[in-house]
Order: structure tokens, then sequence, then C-alpha cells
């Protein structure tokens, strides 16, 4: 059996923060295959991580580069980042 590419995690702002880190490498479940369930997941795998994903509704996220929504595919190798809403001057 072959071992399949972590996900690079990063944060952002107030997430790197709350959550303690710039960045993790995790290989979660098979059944981890979208943003939106792959956040529930980030969530509950500790006190940190909860606090971070806990005002959901105001986190963004970027699939290898590209803002995601919640029905983007997630995939072994890919690179996912959080940050909170980003405005221009």
């Amino acid at each position: 059996m072959t071992e399949t590419a972590p996900l690079t995690i990063r944060y952002f702002a107030w997430l790197r923060e709350r959550v303690g880190l710039a960045e993790e490498q995790l290989r979660p479940p098979a059944e981890i295959t979208t943003v939106a369930t792959l956040i529930p997941w980030l969530a509950g795998r500790d006190a940190a991580h909860a606090h971070a994903f806990a005002a959901r509704a105001t986190i963004r996220c970027a699939v290898n580069q590209e803002f995601a929504t919640p029905q983007d595919r997630v995939s072994p190798g890919d690179e996912i980042a959080f940050f909170p809403p980003v405005t221009g001057g």
C-alpha cells in the first residue's frame, strides 16, 4: 500500500494565532474530500483548532492558491489556506 501525500494546511492572521501554527502537514481520513468536510475535521483535532474555526462564517479558504467554496474538492498533496476576509484599501 502506498502512502498518500499529505495536505499542507496554512493558517493566516488570527487563525494562525489561535491554532498556534503557521502551517502543518496532515493526512485526513479518506472521507475528507471537500473544504466543507475538512473544516469540521480540523476543528475536532483539539481545543486550539476548535477555537480557530469557531466563527466559520468569517473564514475564507483557498485550495492551491485559488479561492475555494465549501464544495471544492481537496486531494492529497493540495495546499489549503485559511484566512480572515481580506479588505482592500
